[in-house]
């Protein structure tokens, strides 16, 4: 936790951004979308999308980041585990 003038400011796992970008994607979603709902900045989303991508639980078609099957197993076990 990150205090900043009086005000707490949580930090988030990498599993919680994942996860999050996940979300916002299951049904397609450009990069500005992303970005704006799961509050990260541009250069943030760029790497995460290529690491998740990697991994095969997003793709990128037409413009738009979808969830793959494999990625919608991911985010369900990483909603499950969260306290």
């Amino acid at each position: 936790m990150i205090h900043l003038g009086g005000i707490n400011i949580k930090r988030r796992s990498k599993t919680d951004i994942a996860e999050e970008i996940l979300k916002v994607a299951m049904n397609g979603a450009n990069k500005t979308h992303i970005v704006n709902e799961a509050n990260i900045n541009f250069n943030i989303a760029s790497r995460y999308l290529e690491m998740l991508n990697e991994k095969e639980l997003i793709k990128h078609e037409n413009g738009f980041f979808i969830t793959t099957d494999k990625g919608k197993i991911f985010h369900g076990i990483a909603k499950e585990l969260k306290l």
